[in-house]
């Protein structure tokens, strides 16, 4: 340990560097870097300051260089989700626009509760040689500029005006990435001229420090009003969300469930809390869910909510419950515990779980109530096994979602996100192990599947290194980003890609005609303004890109897989798919969408007159 009045002269990036590279954590008895290292474009904004920094740290922080900042995000976000939220890493962009380019896979990893470090230029402090490169100028406000639009984005939100600043600015960044409840992405904005510049920094401050993630007890009082609630239920149900697997508490879960018999479905986010074949996983519920969960949500009368933001697609818009069904709200997050007046049991769910056990001992749910669920659940295995087949109909995402699921191994990890695919994952894949899947629909966002891959290997390497990351993405999110193949080959972090082809952005060109509207704009053969119709060659773009690939039909998927697995590099696998028909058409709740009220359109007129007849459903309290 340094002494009090010990300093040492380093400049700001230089101290920013040493003291990341001094935090640890413990995972399962193993203490490791909290900071997994950073991704990186360098820029007139970064690289001479901080680049000088991160280069004498090269070997205890790895600097992933990136192809576009966006995707450095996405990757990031893709590393915290496989490590669970116990570790980040860092993303540095020079000012203007690499910066900007971070705005996207901000929001994702806020929208995610995902930890996420942004280290990114800004304009010179003393403003001498203002306007600077890529400078945003604000006439009536000189200290307003790209950076600030991050506050909308992030956790925590600094700029760094004086080197001093920094040893409070960085603890308050971990404790931000770190927290349960808070947990988010943390921007810290750094001038370019700050950055260079020397301070005495205590040498305490870059002492060894271990981390560890608070486990925030629950209220005594709100443990037995949430017991004495479920004792009353004739169907309870619980709803599994993505916090189950960050709070380490898939064990507690399933222990909860069959102390009480209670049937369990899971969100999109928490798709991976029970293996397939566990007796009370009633499937995934919602827009993208199943027959079964979805019949069940009906009917519950109590409703315990675990680790879940309650999304309207989990919710069905709030048409998926009883108008009368009670729920019980247990988060580590006061903000997603209240959530529609539900009765708020505010912690972390390892322990809150066990205590709710405890209070509510002697309860099991009726034993008819969870026969019926688990009959239901029968029913929907019977339709995935059929939808999933290959020959059953044109091409479809389900089919080779079927054919990967059978060859796979149980601990391969899958990564889908946007577009038709998260739903078609959500309803037919068949957990083969705890935490596999990470279907990104908390954001939404195109271009996040190679990319968050890239991440996801990167995490999966250091823990898994022997299993597979499989990424399911649709010909429209690879045209926006693709460039994480050649990032995945120049690191060695392999990747199985399936390049599902169905013509353009099919499911919307599918949510457009469900309205009444006209293919318009969506896949190629309906742009007015497409005057050619060209085809990618993606096996060949993807080679291009240094990854081995080929092009099958469906009937050959598995071989093709087969040829995936065996290979020690980056493998896209490219295929047709149908863009009207082979979609799943079963275990969707209702969604709200805006609708034209006026239009000349029949045809749209009849689609908003439907849409607004099941409203009546609409939950609005209790």
């Amino acid at each position: 340990m340094g002494r009090a009045d010990e300093t040492i002269t380093l400049t700001t990036a230089q101290a920013i560097i040493r003291y990341l590279a001094a935090q640890y954590i413990e995972i399962d008895g193993v203490r490791t870097r909290v900071c997994g290292g950073g991704f990186g474009i360098f820029g007139h904004g970064n690289v001479t300051c901080l680049g000088e920094a991160l280069y004498d740290h090269k070997d205890v922080l790895p600097l992933y260089r990136g192809q576009n900042e966006q995707g450095m995000g996405f990757a990031a976000a893709g590393y915290a989700k496989a490590h669970l939220r116990r570790r980040f890493m860092f993303c540095t962009a020079s000012a203007g626009p690499g910066t900007a380019n971070l705005l996207t896979s901000a929001a994702l990893a806020h929208a995610n509760r995902l930890p996420m470090l942004m280290l990114c230029g800004d304009a010179f402090l003393t403003r001498l040689p203002d306007p600077v490169l890529q400078q945003l100028e604000h006439f009536g406000n000189p200290t307003f500029g790209v950076n600030d639009a991050f506050k909308a984005v992030s956790r925590f939100w600094d700029r760094i005006t004086h080197p001093a600043q920094i040893i409070q600015s960085l603890p308050a960044a971990l404790a931000t990435m770190l927290d349960p409840a808070d947990c988010g992405p943390a921007f810290i904005g750094l001038p370019q001229d700050v950055q260079g510049w020397s301070y005495d920094y205590p040498v305490s401050f870059f002492d060894e420090k271990v981390h560890r993630i608070r486990r925030q007890a629950a209220d005594a009082d709100e443990i037995a009003e949430a017991a004495a609630l479920l004792k009353t239920a004739k169907r309870p149900m619980i709803i599994a969300g993505g916090g189950v697997q960050y709070s380490d508490a898939v064990a507690e879960l399933t222990s909860f469930a069959e102390a009480h018999n209670i049937p369990v479905v899971e969100t999109i986010a928490g798709r991976a809390n029970m293996v397939n074949d566990h007796a009370l996983n009633i499937g995934p519920i919602g827009v993208t869910g199943s027959d079964c969960a979805n019949t069940i949500a009906e009917e519950a009368d109590v409703i315990l909510a675990v680790g879940t933001r309650l999304q309207d697609f989990t919710t069905g818009s709030w048409t998926a419950f009883a108008k009368d069904a009670r729920i019980i709200g247990l988060n580590v997050g006061r903000h997603d515990a209240a959530k529609h007046m539900s009765m708020t049991v505010v912690g972390d769910a390892k322990p809150a779980l066990v205590e709710l056990g405890a209070a509510a001992s002697g309860y099991s749910a009726p034993s008819d109530w969870t026969k019926r669920s688990q009959s239901e659940r029968v029913k929907w295995n019977d339709y995935v096994a059929e939808n999933t087949r290959v020959g059953n109909g044109p091409a479809s995402y389900a089919q080779a979602i079927g054919v990967v699921n059978d060859l796979c191994d149980p601990r391969d990890r899958v990564v889908a996100a946007a577009g038709g695919l998260p739903a078609e994952v959500t309803a037919n894949w068949k957990t083969l192990d705890i935490g596999t899947v990470d279907v990104e629909f908390g954001f939404s966002c195109m271009g996040y599947e190679i990319a968050g891959g890239w991440g996801a290997r990167i995490a999966q390497a250091q823990i898994e290194p022997d299993r597979d990351t499989i990424v399911f993405t649709g010909d429209g999110s690879y045209m926006l980003m693709n460039s994480d193949i050649y990032s995945s080959v120049l690191t060695d972090k392999k990747l199985i890609i399936l390049v599902l082809d169905n013509g353009g952005f099919a499911v919307i060109n599918k949510l457009q005609n469900n309205t009444g509207n006209e293919s318009f704009n969506n896949l190629i053969a309906d742009t007015p303004t497409a005057t050619r119709q060209v085809s990618v060659d993606f096996e060949a773009h993807a080679r291009a890109m240094g990854a081995e690939a080929e092009t099958v039909e469906m009937s050959g998927l598995g071989e093709a897989f087969k040829r995936a697995k065996a290979s020690d590099k980056t493998y896209v696998i490219c295929a047709k798919v149908d863009p009207y028909d082979g979609w799943t058409t079963e275990g969707h709740t209702w969604w709200e969408v805006g609708t034209p009220h006026i239009t000349e359109n029949a045809k749209v007129r009849d689609a908003h007159v439907d849409q607004e007849s099941t409203r009546a459903r609409q939950r609005k309290g209790v």
